[in-house]
């Protein structure tokens, strides 16, 4: 398919797209962004504006389609896009609304195969299929590379939301695979559900939190208080006595584009083993941070 204008519905989308050299015409927004500005950021320690549009930015002419759930249909025609990718869980209700407007594809993106498929799906579309097996093949072997170097040992958990019970991610979930490629045990576990992607997780209260005792806890970002961590119990939990506790950047959250899954692992990978890994290079605005 040859096509020049292609709009992204969800960060996964436009993730991969800039990863094969191409600018989406329009994006979803991430966590409080218009645009997933890490696409285009200068890396930590450099002082541009990293929507400034810059020659080097790809997301320098891409217009925001608000959020990946409630797509600005009406400036998504206006953009007037050959072809339109996203993540089918979000984009379903609206898809015959979409496939009215250019060629609409979606993707199923939870774990970490679901990302090799997704990626290669893209890029084949595109006609790029040998750019989407060279991001894949990449990144597996950066993954083969930090599990052989990974001490192991360790234990961690992947916390989202603000209210009194967070929510904890499954093995399945991308993020938390990659804990088990490290030689990390995801102190979540594995879904009862096997074979099944939802739910990516569950509910779970201090006490059940504390009875797990994770080594490291990642939190997930979230624009409010977190009132779990108002609990009385917290302040017990080996994690938070030992500062081992990293709010991190919400792509940890969608991290199957080729971009967003090197960050998580390499930041994830010195996390878990500071003492075996050097800090990663990061984009400022998305780049993990001790809690609180």
């Amino acid at each position: 398919m040859s096509v020049e204008r292609v709009a992204a519905i969800s960060t996964f989308a436009a993730d991969t797209l800039v990863a094969l050299g191409i600018s989406p015409v329009g994006a979803s927004t991430f966590g409080s962004e218009p645009l997933p500005s890490y696409l285009g950021a200068p890396l930590d320690g450099a002082s541009e504006d990293p929507l400034a549009g810059t020659p080097d930015n790809p997301l320098a002419g891409t217009r925001s389609l608000g959020q990946r759930a409630s797509t600005n249909l009406e400036l998504l025609a206006e953009l007037d896009p050959d072809l339109i990718v996203g993540i089918h869980r979000y984009t379903e209700p609206h898809a015959r609304q979409l496939e009215a407007i250019a060629p609409f594809y979606a993707f199923d993106v939870v774990g970490l195969e679901d990302s090799r498929r997704a990626v290669a799906g893209i890029a084949a579309v595109l006609g790029m299929r040998a750019e989407g097996d060279a991001l894949n093949q990449a990144f597996d072997a950066r993954l083969a590379e930090l599990g052989e170097q990974a001490p192991g040992g360790v234990s961690a958990i992947l916390l989202a939301g603000a209210g009194e019970s967070p929510f904890a991610y499954y093995d399945h979930f991308l993020s938390a695979a990659l804990l088990e490629r490290l030689k990390a045990t995801n102190a979540a576990g594995p879904s009862p559900t096997p074979g099944q992607t939802i739910p990516f997780g569950y509910a779970i209260n201090l006490e059940q939190l504390l009875a797990l005792d994770p080594d490291v806890i990642f939190l997930f970002n979230t624009g409010s208080e977190r009132a779990f961590a108002n609990n009385p119990v917290w302040p017990y939990l080996e994690a938070v006595k030992n500062d081992r506790v990293y709010e991190v950047g919400p792509h940890w959250k969608e991290g199957g584009g080729p971009i967003a899954r090197r960050l998580i692992l390499d930041e994830m990978a010195w996390r878990l083993y500071p003492e075996a890994f050097e800090r990663p290079e990061l984009p400022p605005s998305i780049a993990s941070r001790p809690y609180p």
